[in-house]
């Protein structure tokens, strides 16, 4: 069974995934979805890792199985390859739609091209979940994609939020297939006799993840369910810190005047950063302070310098008992020279 551009023919898979494949695929839903009667929204590329959700859910749960495909409108081949997608839900008995939309202006600060694709395809994956009433949204993030994250964000010298990797569930988005292997869900769509969409852009060594997914591919020794469990562990630690952080900003910070007060006084560093950030992101919502950035300024606040972040200025002062009281507030006009 091939893509667009080799057939028109009507597609119906010749073969479902196995009992078993769809047992473990159950256990893995519930892990990541509370039961629901409502619909899972199932987004398919038409890659292979999409397609093999797509038939795993579509087994598993029949009409509560609908799709949606992003066309970001990038590539010539893309609304063909949407429309492919479309004709297989059709075979498949699966409800689906094809979302569009213009690609933002940046992602936060940035204008990188991947990042404004990747908002646009959620916004639209969320609005469209929300017409349907579906309990989440489920995508085909693998353990291959796991460890090509986590090697990335090495690479880049991320701290613990990035070396917590993809997570399993967050903002109405699931990834049930984190302990699943790239080959695995390949053989699921070879063995239903369905040619995937094959994405240029997955094998061009211009990109970083091309590359990482080739080198990876050679080294044989990486072992992607251990990555997959020490990212989960790393997500917990994430996840903990935060809500530390959440108590600590209610018992630490005094927002007063459109100024904040934070007393660091004993506090582990990671936590001295997380609270920045906050305070920070609380006098400036629009801010986005850098990791590096914000453990600087930790460092000079508790020198008793000053240093800015983005628009706010942040001092490091004591108070009548000699205690470090760190403040925040929107940095006064510059002078016009």
């Amino acid at each position: 069974m091939s893509p667009p551009s080799a057939s028109n023919a009507p597609l119906t898979p010749s073969c479902a995934p196995d009992a078993a494949a769809v047992a473990r695929f159950a256990d893995d839903l519930a892990r990541v979805l509370p039961a629901t009667s409502a619909p899972l929204l199932v987004a398919v590329s038409g890659g292979p890792d999409s397609i093999a959700l797509l038939l795993l859910a579509h087994r598993l749960l029949g009409s509560r199985c609908m799709a949606a495909t992003v066309d970001h409108g990038l590539r010539p081949d893309a609304a063909g390859e949407a429309a492919w997608v479309a004709e297989l839900c059709a075979a498949l008995g699966v409800r689906h739609a094809v979302l569009t939309g213009a690609l933002p202006e940046r992602d936060g600060r940035t204008r990188n091209v991947s990042a404004r694709a990747r908002a646009l395809r959620y916004n639209l994956l969320r609005a469209h979940a929300d017409a349907i009433q579906a309990a989440a949204i489920a995508t085909a993030h693998h353990a291959d994609d796991q460890v090509e994250t986590l090697v990335m964000r090495l690479n880049r010298g991320a701290g613990l939020a990035g070396l917590a990797g993809v997570r399993a569930r967050g903002d109405r988005v699931i990834r049930p297939l984190l302990g699943w292997r790239r080959a695995e869900l390949a053989a699921i769509v070879a063995t239903s006799g369905i040619a995937p969409v094959d994405d240029p852009s997955n094998h061009d060594p211009r990109f970083d993840r091309a590359r990482l997914r080739t080198a990876i591919g050679a080294a044989p020794w990486i072992e992607a369910a251990a990555w997959t469990r020490s990212a989960r562990a790393l997500a917990d630690a994430e996840t903990a810190l935060e809500w530390t952080a959440d108590r600590l900003w209610q018992e630490r910070c005094e927002v007063t005047c459109g100024a904040v007060a934070l007393s660091p006084a004993g506090l582990p560093f990671e936590l001295q950063r997380r609270l920045v950030a906050h305070c920070v992101t609380a006098i400036d919502p629009d801010s986005e302070p850098r990791g590096s950035a914000v453990a600087d300024a930790v460092t000079a606040l508790s020198r008793g310098g000053s240093v800015m972040l983005g628009n706010v200025l942040c001092r490091g002062l004591r108070d009548a008992r000699d205690e470090p009281v760190w403040r925040f507030a929107e940095a006064p006009p510059r002078r016009s020279t």
